[in-house]
């Protein structure tokens, strides 16, 4: 899995590639942890190159979720695919979180 973060004027957009599983959500909760560290309020986790998520890659969102309304922040993901959406859908996140079709949609709505 790979990570990326860019700043926009409006929220840090953290970009996540590959899979999102047992060997990798770890990972990917302590990068994000350490994002969210940098003082900015707004979020946006873009998931358009995941291509698999399991529980252990839910467990993770759903704590760094947690660690960012605990800080008064606000997070929304952007861009969910096939097999991810499907998995967001079914296992209630989609209700849980704001869901874009698109980081551009994402955006305009902060």
């Amino acid at each position: 899995m790979e990570i990326s973060s860019i700043k926009d004027e409006k929220a840090l957009i953290i970009t996540a590639s590959g899979r999102l599983d047992t060997t990798t959500a770890q990972d990917f909760e302590a990068k994000c942890l350490e994002l969210l560290a940098t003082g900015d309020k707004n979020f946006i986790i873009d998931l358009s190159d995941v291509e698999y998520i399991s529980s252990a890659g839910l467990r993770s969102i759903l704590s760094v979720g947690k660690k960012v309304r605990s800080e008064e922040g606000n997070l929304s993901f952007c861009s969910l695919k096939g097999m991810v959406r499907e998995v967001f859908e079914i296992s209630g996140f989609s209700s849980i979180f704001t869901i874009h079709d698109t980081r551009k949609q994402a955006l305009e709505k902060l």
